[in-house]
């Protein structure tokens, strides 16, 4: 049995710290989006991977892995968005066994609109504290837990969708 390697005083706090961060983060990021935008984050994440999609369009099953979310939860979330007009669902015509989620034009104006705050919030809380450097070093680090996280993501770094 291999001996338990205990986490240093240094490892413990930046532990705590990424623990807090992937706590308050979510939040403050959901808060600004509901407040601004009357979108959710996940909503908004969802709406802003179809836009970036061609044909703004994408495979149902594609589109849960690419929002990290669950088809149950995705099924129900775009079963709201059609409720308000954002996005429209259909069968796929490639195979006619799967559902398609597609930006309406109403979707992409509310995407388009809650963008720019979104971006603000993202840039003010997680870039601008940071200085060049310590950015491309937080994107290397998360590009090497996420290896060991989720390796079969194929999260390669030019991505924009990881």
């Amino acid at each position: 049995m291999e001996e338990t390697r205990w986490l240093t005083d240094e490892e413990q706090q930046v532990w705590r710290r990424l623990m807090h961060l992937v706590t308050v983060l979510p939040a403050a990021l959901d808060g600004q989006l509901q407040r601004d935008a009357e979108l959710t984050h996940f909503e908004y994440l969802v709406l802003a991977m179809l836009s970036e999609t061609p044909g703004r369009s994408r495979r149902m099953s594609d589109l849960a892995g690419l929002v990290n979310g669950s088809q149950s939860r995705l099924s129900h979330l775009v079963g709201r968005l059609e409720r308000r007009g954002l996005v429209h669902r259909e069968r796929s015509t490639e195979d006619g066994r799967g559902s398609v989620a597609m930006l309406t034009d109403a979707g992409w104006a509310a995407v388009a609109a809650a963008a720019p705050g979104h971006v603000a919030q993202v840039r003010s809380l997680v870039l601008d504290p940071l200085t060049p450097e310590q950015i491309r070093q937080l994107g290397k680090s998360l590009a090497a837990m996420l290896g060991r996280i989720a390796p079969s993501d194929g999260c390669p770094e030019s991505s924009g969708t990881c």
